[in-house]
């Protein structure tokens, strides 16, 4: 079984930044791709950014050039760093992991106040 535990969030006020970590434990062979989504207040959850096995990535074009997605596999650990945040980017900040099937943690709360 795998289990993966976010950390990092917290409350910001809107220019700030804030540095989240999603690591993998249990039985790990290899990881493929990495993600993070966010969900808003009354909202759908939304995907935010993708890291592949390769390292390349994407990103929602909302966050494009303001965050950054990264990852140590041999720490099985996923990072985003979230720079210029806005108040529209708060939410629950969730990771996921492909390990032979699809894994997700528990989610992190980032509140950014205007």
């Amino acid at each position: 079984q795998v289990q993966l535990v976010e950390s990092g969030g917290g409350l910001v006020q809107a220019g700030g930044s804030l540095r989240l970590s999603c690591t993998a434990s249990g039985s790990i062979d290899r990881i493929d791709d990495m993600a993070w989504y966010r969900q808003a207040p009354g909202k759908q959850r939304e995907w935010v950014a993708r890291i592949f096995s390769g390292g390349s990535t994407k990103y929602t074009e909302s966050v494009k050039g303001r965050f950054t997605i990264s990852r140590d596999d041999a720490k099985t650990t996923s990072y985003l760093q979230m720079n210029n945040l806005k108040p529209e980017d708060t939410g629950v900040y969730y990771c996921s992991m492909y390990i032979l099937g699809d894994y997700w943690g528990q989610g992190t709360q980032v509140t950014v106040s205007s």
